[in-house]
């Protein structure tokens, strides 16, 4: 029967297999540079025939030592010494076949196996030769070095981590639970056997294998990690070291009470943990082991961190309770103790560190951008109140991407972020310390500039745009974008650091409505305009809520007869504060801000009762209304002119939709499908302000419209400007030739009208018709 060396070897190689759940969770072992990667190991004809020739020396032991046949103790010994070379044979058979980083977990198990062997051959020797259990140092030795090579597995397995630190403390847990465990099996186990006989050094020694075992055990338990899934050889070896946690307790149980004589039923374990080890080699590597671990940054459960601290307060109390008559602690004890606190004052010094380096990364996380490595908004924020507590002059830069967008839609973003890396080390290169360079988030990057400032923001500013230029090749490639600059300085208008970002932002936007790629600063008159943009943004938010809007109607005239054939919906609104503002003033902030969808359907609606009125008076006239961009591009459009019509009780070919040139060339096929839709129904599209877009004779094939309408810049130059005459009559001819009715907006004078009507304009539109006016007066009000 091995000594206690020999579990502890065992122990040592059984507890290689590291981390119970380590499966699917085990690191992938990345590329194979050595051979192919196997997802599934079958085992060939040697290895199962192996395998089944290990069982049987396993079996067979098994019945001689229950029959108590002669030679039990050879054939135990014996026993062991097959099944742990065939161990060997299994372990170096799984290092060949795995991939690179499971190799050196396979090839540290094979030679733990292999000490194993040769541990039992000269345990059985010197046994055989001696009569005795021989713990003598040589068989110490082997088995030590084979606790050295199993623990050194452990740390080497899928799971473990793969920082030193993090291996010093998964072996510096398994150290403390063994130590800890010492005392309690001194009072559970040994404690009244003085009269064993461990006057020997060597079979004293043999008291702690039990302890080396339960160390991998906790080794194996603490390089698990709690959000992987279990591998399968993992538990099998797990379940190999187990057993030998047990087969050394009992067998130093035995030993120290003097109960123990070769060939006991106890030595059945150690030949059946071997034969775990050996099955344990069969099994495939984890699916995805590439060598990286996505479950590294999951905390730990709290049983996992209690660990190593939980049993040293049970051998606290086990201290206590060995104590002798005379107060003192047994010798073994009193150094175990020792070398516990030892343990885990440098376990605390190990936490301690990795805390301090927890904090410096979560500063780093807090305070960083990760992509360009530059610092995020917080820390901004953060100098930027800091700097303005020294009193000292403080200006910002506000850069912002122009055009940034369209890279990512292009080329999607992992090209986007190569992009923003690139122009952010342009960046910080082009401020070079004299100033603080952060991305504040998306493609909005800021510069704080502050104390004695050697260099003007102004001057900064233009470092960055040259920086930014593209270089040579960053044209050809198109994903170079430019970017707008605001700046704004620190004065006794900025009651916070807030009011300075908020000026630099509105220079920025300046800069970007000057053409791009320029820089502006913040002046009085530039923060004005902002504020007042913002009450008007405010005020026309509350004005589509309380009803302020209102429309009047431009008629639309037959240019044979003078009648009137439609009006045109114009929106209106009276603000409280500023009188009656025309469609100019407002419209493009609402396009900007999405208040034009709200607004176009209550002119819809609003148009649609309007013309049920006057359809008593006038059966064929009809109603034009324009609509958005955005609003063509809603699928619900549809739905809102039906309902509309509907609830006015007017007919659908009496509503005409006008759209802007721009807005249909820009329009998918979506957006077609829908204009052919709203035909189907009757309701007239008219293309609004032809001529000043994009105009393509391929468009007016695509688009399903009912009338042109001319765009007032090219009627106001009739009769001086003889290219604005052949232009309004090639619209006209080109009309015709499609079908489409024709409006002439614009007309004003006289003049104009007798060039329209000398053309062939069917209809015109204009003061000199009717202004704007209410429902119930279109047309009457003609100068």
């Amino acid at each position: 029967m091995p000594p206690q060396d020999v579990k502890q070897a065992d122990s040592a190689r059984a507890a290689p297999p590291p981390s119970g759940p380590v499966s699917a969770g085990a690191p992938p072992v990345g590329s194979l540079p050595d051979g192919p990667k196997p997802t599934t190991v079958v085992p060939t004809p040697a290895g199962r025939a192996g395998l089944l020739a290990a069982a049987g020396v396993v079996v067979l032991e098994a019945l001689w030592l229950v029959a108590a046949l002669p030679g039990a103790a050879l054939v135990s010994d014996l026993g062991a010494l097959l099944v742990a070379g065939w161990a060997t044979g299994a372990c170096a058979g799984a290092a060949r076949r795995h991939p690179a980083p499971l190799r050196r977990f396979w090839t540290l198990l094979a030679a733990t196996m292999a000490l194993a062997a040769l541990g039992r051959a000269i345990w059985t020797a010197q046994r055989v030769g001696g009569g005795d259990l021989p713990h003598t140092p040589l068989v110490g030795a082997v088995f030590t070095a084979g606790i050295l090579t199993g623990t050194a597995a452990l740390l080497c397995s899928p799971s473990a981590p793969r920082t030193a630190v993090g291996r010093a403390r998964a072996l510096l847990d398994g150290v403390i639970v063994a130590l800890a465990l010492v005392p309690i099996g001194w009072v559970l186990v040994f404690r009244g056997v003085a009269a064993a006989e461990l006057a020997d050094p060597a079979r004293t020694l043999g008291l702690l294998y039990p302890m080396f075992d339960l160390m991998q055990l906790t080794i194996l338990v603490a390089v698990a990690g709690p959000a992987r899934t279990l591998w399968r050889p993992m538990s099998v070896l797990a379940a190999s070291l187990t057993m030998r946690v047990v087969a050394d307790a009992g067998y130093v149980s035995l030993v120290a009470r003097g109960d123990y004589a070769a060939g006991h039923l106890i030595d059945l374990c150690w030949p059946l943990s071997y034969l775990l080890i050996g099955l344990a080699a069969g099994y495939p590597p984890p699916p995805d082991c590439d060598g990286t671990d996505e479950t590294a940054e999951s905390p730990p459960p709290w049983w996992r961190v209690a660990l190593p601290y939980l049993p040293a307060g049970g051998a606290i109390i086990a201290v206590v309770l060995a104590r002798r008559p005379t107060g003192q602690a047994p010798q073994l004890l009193f150094v175990t103790m020792m070398a516990l606190v030892a343990a885990l004052a440098v376990r605390q010094g190990l936490a301690a560190n990795e805390n301090l380096r927890l904090v410096a990364r979560l500063r780093r996380l807090a305070y960083g951008d990760q992509l360009t490595g530059l610092p995020n908004r917080l820390l901004f924020n953060r100098r930027l109140r800091t700097a303005l507590r020294d009193g000292r002059p403080v200006a910002v830069l506000l850069l912002d991407l122009d055009g940034f967008k369209q890279v990512n839609d292009r080329f999607g973003h992992a090209t986007g972020d190569t992009l923003l890396t690139g122009l952010a080390a342009r960046m910080r290169t082009a401020v070079n310390g004299d100033g603080t360079i952060a991305r504040l988030g998306g493609d909005e990057f800021a510069v704080l500039v502050h104390g004695d400032r050697p260099v003007p923001p102004e001057q900064l500013a233009e470092r960055l745009l040259d920086a930014l230029r593209p270089s040579d090749g960053d044209e050809d490639v198109g994903v170079h974008p430019s970017a707008s600059i605001g700046i704004a300085e620190y004065g006794p208008q900025h009651a916070s650091h807030t009011d300075l970002l908020r000026d630099a932002d509105i220079a920025m936007y300046a800069a970007k409505a000057a053409g791009k790629s320029a820089y502006r600063t913040c002046t009085p008159a530039l923060r004005e305009s902002a504020v007042s943009r913002a009450e008007l943004i405010a005020d026309l938010r509350r004005a589509v809520d309380e009803e302020q809007l209102h429309l009047e109607f431009q008629p639309i005239v037959d240019l044979a007869t003078g009648a009137v054939r439609s009006a045109e919906a114009l929106v209106r609104w009276r603000h409280p504060r500023l009188g009656t503002l025309p469609p100019a003033r407002f419209l493009p902030l609402a396009e900007e801000t999405g208040l034009i969808l709200p607004i176009d359907r209550w002119v819809i609606y609003e148009a649609c009762r309007a013309a049920a009125t006057w359809r008593d008076r006038a059966p064929e006239a009809t109603i034009a209304v324009n609509i958005s961009a955005a609003h063509l591009r809603r699928p619900d459009l549809i739905a809102t002119v039906t309902e509309a019509t509907a609830d006015a009780g007017l007919a659908p070919r009496a509503l005409t939709l006008e759209l802007t040139e721009s807005a249909l060339i820009e329009g998918t096929e979506a957006v077609l499908e829908r204009l052919r839709q709203l035909r189907e129904l009757g309701i007239g599209i008219a293309i609004d302000d032809f001529g000043t877009g994009y105009p393509s004779l391929s468009y007016l094939h695509r688009i399903p419209a009912t009338e042109l309408k001319i765009d007032r810049s090219f009627v106001a130059r009739l009769g001086a400007d003889e290219r604005a005459y052949a232009t309004v009559e090639m619209v006209t001819r080109l009309a015709g030739a499609f079908d489409l009715a024709v409006v002439a907006e614009g007309v004003e004078t006289e003049r104009q009208h007798a060039a329209v009507t000398a053309i062939g304009c069917p209809r015109g539109q204009g003061y000199l018709y009717g202004r704007p006016d209410g429902p119930g007066t279109v047309g009457q009000n003609r100068p």
